[in-house]
């Protein structure tokens, strides 16, 4: 049985392995000592899959609304979900949850490691002129290494999603800034990392069983409303300088596939005026929770 731990990544993936261990243990450790947080953990995972979205926990209380705010990177996410917070704390107490993996973040953390941060600087910048697709192209699929960091970063996603849940059982209405969805198997527009790559070996395969449970879990739970922010090519770049053109082309052009098991979705243009954007948001929002 092939393992694949050779490339030339593997020390890259390696240290993000490190760094995500950490990052999901840190963030975890204040619920260590919740009753709840255990609770969750010892259900199994068919009785979570039931709960189908029915707008209630497993206690049987009514959860507080959720607002899913998706899109192409540089659509204005960040930006209008800030205002709605705002805009919402008026009237309820509203927390805002960031649900992306945050993968920028994770790799600023890499670089500034001692001693190996110039050498995973330029491995990083090496593997992103590849392109997301070069493994998917050459049918390799990802080395073992490669799919442990994956499967981490959805771990990692996994945690955020509790904690967001946890918010709205105690009342407290989340603005999401990206929701997890299974539509479109990328994990850089919110989807699975391990749904659609070749498996090789058993660990591989392993790793991709347990994302799904991971993700059947996430989308259980439909959002009371999912505002998409649809932008074009040109400004998304133009925003997002940052960013490279062919892979924001890939998640405008996956936008449209993005779905939330029948969740209701407001499709709003981010090119018009950001005070017009924030109001049709607004209204929205306020004519579906009406009676919440």
């Amino acid at each position: 049985m092939s393992t694949s731990w050779g490339t030339g990544h593997d020390h890259l993936y390696l240290r993000l392995i490190i760094i995500m261990w950490f990052s999901v243990h840190k963030e975890e450790a204040p619920r260590q000592g919740s009753g709840a947080a255990k609770a969750s953990c010892s259900v199994p995972f068919c009785e979570r899959v039931r709960q189908i979205a029915s707008g209630f926990s497993r206690k049987g209380c009514e959860l507080a609304p959720l607002i899913a705010f998706v899109g192409c990177d540089g659509a204005g996410k960040s930006t209008v979900s800030e205002a709605i917070l705002s805009w919402m704390r008026e009237s309820r107490p509203t927390e805002l949850c960031h649900l992306g993996i945050q993968s920028k973040t994770i790799g600023e953390a890499l670089v500034k490691l001692p001693l190996v941060g110039r050498y995973i600087e330029r491995m990083i910048a090496l593997n992103s002129k590849r392109g997301n697709n070069a493994q998917e192209a050459s049918n390799e699929g990802p080395t073992t290494l490669a799919a442990v960091a994956i499967y981490l970063l959805s771990l990692r996603r996994w945690y955020r999603y509790q904690k967001m849940m946890a918010l709205r059982r105690k009342g407290i209405a989340v603005v999401a800034d990206r929701y997890p969805q299974v539509a479109v198997p990328r994990m850089k527009i919110d989807g699975p990392g391990l749904a659609s790559v070749p498996c090789h070996n058993a660990v591989i395969r392993f790793l991709a069983r347990r994302e799904k449970a991971l993700y059947a879990y996430m989308t259980s739970y439909r959002p009371d409303i999912v505002i998409r922010l649809n932008v074009d090519l040109e400004t998304a770049y133009a925003r997002k300088p940052d960013h490279r053109y062919e892979s924001l082309a890939i998640k405008i052009a996956a936008v449209p596939q993005l779905e939330y098991q029948g969740a209701p979705i407001a499709d709003l243009d981010s090119r018009e005026p950001l005070a017009d954007v924030i109001a049709q948001a607004k209204q929205a929002i306020a004519s579906r929770l009406a009676d919440r």
